[in-house]
């Protein structure tokens, strides 16, 4: 079964920066658009960012444009999501998953990674 394992979250203080990783255990998701949602306590999960399955078209929604940058290396099954400036209101569980004609693949949701932000 293919799996997708986040890490890189934490703790950090409003202004700072984490990377998170997400890494899939094949090449599976290489040739589909990946994307990273969070989830917030208490709070509907959202979309963040996706990515292209070749890394040439980016989309991310308004609260993080400017502040957050989506990438991928097919070569290492890794995608990162580059978050700088964060502030609070970005804090949750932050899940990677594979995407096809709009909607998410099943089965792609990992555990996630907990990115916490103090003010």
């Amino acid at each position: 079964q293919v799996q997708l394992v986040e890490s890189g979250g934490g703790l950090v203080q409003a202004g700072g920066s984490l990377r998170l990783s997400c890494a899939a255990s094949t090449r599976a998701f290489n040739g589909y658009t990946m994307a990273w949602f969070r989830q917030a306590p208490g709070k509907e999960r959202e979309f963040v960012a996706s990515i292209s399955w070749n890394g040439s078209k980016t989309d991310y929604t308004d609260a993080v444009k400017g502040r957050f940058t989506i990438s991928r290396d097919n070569t290492k099954n890794t995608m990162w999501l580059q978050m700088n400036s964060l502030k609070p209101e970005d804090a949750g569980v932050y899940y990677c998953v594979g995407m096809a004609a709009g909607s998410v693949l099943s089965g792609s949701w990992g555990q996630g990674t907990q990115v916490t932000v103090s003010p």
